[in-house]
């Protein structure tokens, strides 16, 4: 079965990852981040040499975001981020092919103990199972 895992953060975060502390995160010193990327790389690593891994990302900034959605003259309306009304955005992602909900739980509990500065917020890994449909049903 097919899982999509997925890490959390705030704009605030990001901001905190480029040395910008905030009542929210501290700031990330040079040491922090290689410690967090080599981390993410040896997960991912360890993912395609098991043959699990489909794809994985991080993601870029909530601020260089866009949302749009249909105006009501049915016309885009786009919003550039980040987005007040939403705490948590999508930081990266794998998209994992995994035997089982329980070991797809066990390598979210691997990222989720990702080393950072002390006082960094923390937030839960989220698993979902990818929907599998037969002959393009949707």
């Amino acid at each position: 079965m097919k899982y999509l895992v997925m890490i959390q953060g705030t704009q605030a975060d990001y901001e905190a990852m480029g040395g910008k502390p905030s009542a929210h995160s501290p700031a990330w010193s040079e040491q922090d981040l290689r410690a967090m990327f080599a981390f993410m790389g040896a997960v991912s690593n360890d993912l395609a040499e098991s043959g699990e891994l489909v794809d994985g990302q991080g993601l870029t900034e909530p601020a260089r975001a866009r949302a749009v959605s249909a105006g009501p003259d049915g016309r885009p309306v786009i919003s550039d981020g980040p987005y007040a009304e939403t705490k948590e955005v999508l930081a990266g992602y794998w998209v994992l092919d995994c035997e089982s909900l329980e070991r797809v739980t066990e390598i979210a509990a691997r990222i989720a103990s990702c080393p950072g500065p002390e006082g960094a917020a923390q937030y839960p890994v989220l698993i979902r199972p990818l929907q599998e449909t037969g002959g393009g049903d949707a």
